[in-house]
């Protein structure tokens, strides 16, 4: 087996391994791995081919870690509308009792209770958080 060769198939098997992991650390060095076989097809010694994988690896990691792929939001996602549809709906209170109500919500009775600077008086609210089966509102 020919050095680009090896090159090569190693590429591949990280390529298989980024399928698995959701990240593009390992395509970046599989990126590497081919400009190494791009030196052993160019005639380079082994020690040349090592040099351009590792340096162009390294070079591909860092320019996606400064990226904005390079890392993942781990926002709450208890808070986020792109999680939760029901984040920026709108529910009627009818009454409170000591910070907290049940309202019909869906077509389910969900239980209610008040966010920060909402106050706890009848009347139209909107949904800022979901935790479990609890309404965290606002003021509408």
């Amino acid at each position: 087996m020919s050095d680009a060769t090896g090159w090569l198939v190693a590429a591949g098997v990280l390529v298989v391994l980024e399928l698995f992991s959701g990240t593009f650390y390992l395509l970046m060095i599989a990126g590497g791995l081919c400009a190494g076989a791009l030196a052993a097809l160019a005639g380079f010694g082994g020690a040349v081919q090592l040099i351009v994988a590792a340096a162009l690896g390294v070079v591909g990691t860092v320019v996606l870690h400064r990226s904005r792929f390079g890392h993942s939001r781990r926002g709450n996602t208890a808070r986020d509308p792109n999680v939760n549809i029901d984040i920026g709906q709108r529910v009627e209170v009818d009454r409170w009792h000591e910070g907290h109500a049940r309202v019909k919500y869906r077509g389910a009775l969900w239980d209610v209770e008040l966010g920060p600077g909402a106050h706890a008086q009848p009347g139209v609210f909107k949904i800022v958080e979901v935790q479990g089966s609890r309404l965290i509102v606002s003021a509408a």
